[in-house]
């Protein structure tokens, strides 16, 4: 491109030169040096034309430097495949690996954590034991003369195998459940019988209960209706709002015995473990 404006500058300063020359030295007009000039330009225009088109074809043929690096050569990128590829490989092997030593055994064991923890469910724990051969420390022989004589099917059949020690033996006796209490609070007295307390229950919820009781009532109803209120007695226990301090119950004590003799607020709090 430089050299196409090279030579261009190069003719329009010679023909200029030319012109110029010729119309000084010669006898022609005006009009033709316009029409020498024209002819010049024509020429100009025609020879540069000429040079831009065959100048690709006459220069050598050479990549430019930056085709060269688009374009990569064959050995390097046979050689980026084969890393590549080796690489890969590499991942895959470490994959299989992890799989194989960390995934696998890892889900085998949770697997066995759950059989475990269904049969134990089930009640069928039996099934996670190795078993018993069967026939092992039989005698075929009868030991005596009563076992000769009583010989039956089924002595012969026990003689040659040997049954679990659970399906010999008898069953043992199921034990009696234990029967539920079920608490039952006394009905509220009227506000104007003789002997009626209020009493106000904190619980550690923020919530307030209150209910009316005699003062002759056993103390015990208090941990009945903690219990009923949803404080299990083995956790929480009624305490005095002032002087804090936990509340004397018992079988043989009354409401007015454990101190409430007048309209009351108690709390339920939660026992403290060293106490326990």
């Amino acid at each position: 491109m430089t050299a196409s404006k090279t030579i261009v500058v190069f003719g329009i300063v010679s023909l200029s030169l030319f012109c110029f020359a010729s119309v000084k030295n010669s006898n022609m007009g005006v009009r033709g040096a316009l029409l020498f000039a024209g002819r010049g330009l024509f020429l100009l225009g025609l020879s540069g034309w000429l040079v831009s088109v065959l100048y690709p074809w006459l220069r050598p043929s050479s990549p430019s430097p930056r085709n060269r690096r688009e374009v990569p050569d064959e050995e390097v990128k046979r050689k980026r495949d084969l890393a590549r590829k080796e690489q890969q490989k590499k991942h895959l092997e470490k994959a299989t690996s992890y799989e194989e030593s960390v995934l696998r055994p890892r889900n085998e064991f949770r697997l066995r954590q759950r059989e475990e923890r269904f049969y134990r469910m089930t009640g069928e724990a039996w099934k996670l034991t190795q078993g018993q051969p069967l026939g092992e420390g039989e005698s075929p022989e009868p030991q005596s003369e009563e076992e000769e004589g009583s010989d039956t099917p089924n002595r012969q059949a026990v003689r040659r195998r040997k049954l679990p020690e659970s399906a010999t033996r008898a069953p043992p006796q199921p034990e009696r459940p234990v029967e539920k209490r079920v608490v039952v609070l006394p009905e509220e007295p009227p506000d104007d019988a003789e002997g009626v307390v209020r009493v106000a229950l904190r619980c550690p919820s923020g919530r307030t209960v209150k209910r009316k009781f005699l003062k002759s009532d056993n103390s015990l109803v208090l941990l009945d209706w903690m219990l009923k209120t949803g404080y299990h007695p083995a956790i929480y226990t009624i305490c005095t709002s002032y002087p804090r301090s936990p509340l004397d119950v018992g079988r043989a004590l009354t409401l007015e015995d454990a101190g409430i003799k007048m309209d009351t607020v108690l709390n339920v709090e939660e026992k403290d473990p060293s106490m326990t």
